[in-house]
């Protein structure tokens, strides 16, 4: 589970992104504060996967707890969820690096996305030896959650479909022969799709070794499992 710290001077706020953490367990609150000098002396001390942010704050802004951070060394995933819109204040809270930038109000959806984001690049990252260009190009691109059309040879249509039969598989995976049966295409259809889902990060595969046979591969979405 990823460790969290929310730092939010509306208490409101805080208990509506304790909501949203505690609907995926993928997430763990470790703590919540409501200025900005707090939750830096607890980050300061204190290993951490990802901070949700506001940026307007008594005794300590998000920008500047951010560049405490940073020249401390330290590296930590952050979320800005803030009222702060202005172009010069979003350039220097972009320039630190953080993970997304959400704008007040926002959507449930729109929060959620920005969670799964940061585990779709926590997974692709932390689980490679390295990271193909289709990949980053994912993940500097949000390439998944984008309207971009598939290469040629293959169908939007039939990318969802496979997709979506491997969100509502087993957790611990599903075979392109399971997956052919729930979507009714061709083993050999499926196959394709999933190495192009496997080559974009969207689906992790792994080598399956039974009692006898051949070893096949098994296919799972990365969002699908916790840390």
């Amino acid at each position: 589970m990823y460790r969290t710290v929310i730092i939010d001077d509306e208490p409101a706020i805080v208990q509506l992104h304790q909501s949203f953490l505690q609907r995926d367990p993928r997430f763990q609150l470790a703590q919540s504060f409501h200025n900005g000098s707090d939750g830096l002396e607890y980050l300061l001390r204190h290993n951490v996967d990802l901070v949700i942010l506001d940026n307007y704050m008594p005794r300590l802004s998000g920008l500047e707890l951010l560049r405490n951070l940073r020249s401390s060394g330290v590296t930590v995933d952050v979320i800005l969820v803030t009222a702060a819109n202005d172009s010069k204040t979003v350039d220097s809270l972009l320039k630190l690096g953080v993970t997304d930038y959400l704008v007040k109000p926002f959507t449930a959806r729109r929060f959620q996305q920005a969670l799964d984001n940061f585990c779709r690049q926590r997974e692709t990252i932390s689980h490679r030896s390295s990271v193909s260009q289709a990949e980053l190009d994912r993940l500097l691109t949000g390439g998944a959650g984008s309207d971009a059309s598939p290469p040629k040879g293959l169908q939007p249509q039939t990318l969802a479909l496979i997709r979506r039969c491997l969100e509502e598989g087993p957790p611990e995976g599903c075979t392109s022969e399971y997956l052919a049966k729930q979507s009714a295409l061709s083993t050999v259809t499926v196959r394709r799709y999933l190495r192009y889902l496997a080559d974009m990060g969207a689906a992790v595969s792994e080598t399956i070794y039974g009692t006898g046979g051949r070893p096949s591969q098994r296919y799972r979405i990365p969002d699908s499992r916790g840390k």
